[in-house]
């Protein structure tokens, strides 16, 4: 017959040989994490530093790709003729052509339109777009046109150039000097290249103007 005692102290030992065992796989485990983790943490900061520093290079490469596509000039000219074989010039001081419409942001646009011997007409502003397809240069803000057809002088937010025909066209208020006096519109339009002006007035914006020759207001 076992002695009870006997069983108790297999019992006690088993017990105590399951708990070593325990405690050797936890130490285990614990020395492996010890080794592990420092080497997880620095791949991950690694990891981390690079995706920034790989993103930061992949952004300015996209921004550089994206830049190299404009073509910038300065100084440009372009030379051309309308349909009645008019000779136009148009310059600025720089522009950037976008590659994907094909149009010129002027910087400092002066154009001139010729009517032939002085007869010049010649329009400056601060900015502009020049759409060498669709025959057509807006400037603005700040235009001023020196015409040479009529003596007259006028200041206005936004000039229209159809090179197609030479009409140089604006609704966005005119103001103007000249031979017989000053007066402001509402918009105007420029026809043989300065051979014709036409002012127009709407609705409370009619034509004003005070002609010189006899101190009358119109």
């Amino acid at each position: 017959m076992t002695d009870p005692a006997d069983i108790h102290a297999h019992q006690d030992e088993a017990r105590v040989a399951a708990t070593a065992r325990a405690f050797r796989a936890r130490s285990r485990r614990v020395q492996l994490l010890r080794r592990v983790l420092p080497v997880a943490i620095i791949l991950l900061a690694g990891g981390t530093v690079s995706w920034i520093v790989l993103r930061s290079v992949m952004s300015d490469v996209e921004r550089k790709a994206g830049t190299s596509r404009e073509i910038r000039l300065d100084k440009l000219r372009f030379h051309g003729q309308d349909a009645a074989g008019r000779s136009f010039v148009i310059g600025a001081e720089g522009a950037v052509r976008d590659p994907d419409t094909g149009r010129y942001r002027l910087i400092g646009p002066a154009l001139r339109l010729n009517l032939g011997g002085r007869k010049v007409t010649t329009l400056t502003a601060d900015g502009g777009v020049y759409d060498e397809a669709g025959k057509r240069v807006v400037i603005g803000p700040n235009v001023r046109i020196s015409d040479g057809g009529s003596g007259f002088t006028l200041v206005t937010p936004e000039a229209v150039v159809d090179t197609a025909t030479g009409i140089v066209s604006g609704n966005k208020g005119v103001q103007g000097s000249g031979p017989l006096g000053t007066f402001s519109a509402s918009s105007y339009v420029i026809r043989e290249q300065g051979g014709r002006v036409e002012f127009r007035g709407s609705g409370e914006n009619k034509i004003r103007g005070t002609i010189n020759a006899g101190g009358a207001t119109q």
